[in-house]
């Protein structure tokens, strides 16, 4: 696969902090959120291998994961509990997910990089949205690896709570199996009402 390379830096200030969400298009499980601020020199091997997180094989992820969590001046993860989320709408669970991982940052940033184009924000800190920063920035790619891999991990923890989902290799995304487990068994406590799929279904118990 031929990558672009990521840039290591937007702001050119040291503590710059990227931020990212995963699970923002499943009907089940909280929505995550990262931010990471990398430092201000590269790593030679996180910046060769250092991608978004969906491009990625699962291995590859937590093989990352450690680095970023050993290698970062300062991380945080945060969530979103689907309840919130059907009360809020998810656009603004994911920006919440994000405020509250920044907050959580034991080194306050100068400045936060935030993947996709919709944010609020966040004190007096500037920021700058960038389309598609997971493919373009180190700490938006790291954040997105985080978020993800963090996610995952509570996912496969719920599914023995609720087995009959598929959680453990879904994730709580709409699969077909999903999705038939769903008109079957109907949601549970741990799925978006709000969300089309289990909303309708919702409406029939």
């Amino acid at each position: 696969m031929n990558r672009q390379p990521l840039k290591w830096n937007f702001s050119g200030l040291h503590h710059e902090a990227g931020c990212d969400e995963a699970g923002r298009g499943c009907l089940s499980g909280p929505v995550f959120a990262a931010a990471v601020i990398l430092p201000i020199k590269p790593d030679q091997y996180l910046e060769s291998q250092l991608y978004d997180s969906k491009s990625l094989s699962p291995s590859k992820r937590n093989e990352l994961r450690i680095i970023i969590e050993k290698q970062a001046v300062s991380f945080a993860v945060a969530m979103v509990e689907p309840a919130e989320i059907d009360r809020i709408n998810i656009l603004n669970a994911s920006i919440k997910a994000m405020h509250i991982a920044l907050e959580r940052l034991p080194v306050a940033p100068q400045f936060i990089l935030v993947d996709g184009n919709r944010f609020r924000n966040f004190g007096n800190i500037p920021h700058q949205c960038i389309v598609k920063g997971d493919k373009k920035y180190h700490s938006v790619a790291a954040a997105s690896i985080l978020a993800k891999t963090w996610r995952d991990d509570y996912l496969t923890n719920l599914h023995s709570e609720f087995p009959v989902y598929g959680w453990s290799s879904n994730k709580g995304y709409p699969t077909a199996a999903h999705l038939q487990t769903l008109q079957f068994h109907g949601p549970c406590k741990h799925h978006r009402k709000s969300f089309k799929a289990s909303g309708q279904l919702m409406l029939t118990l």
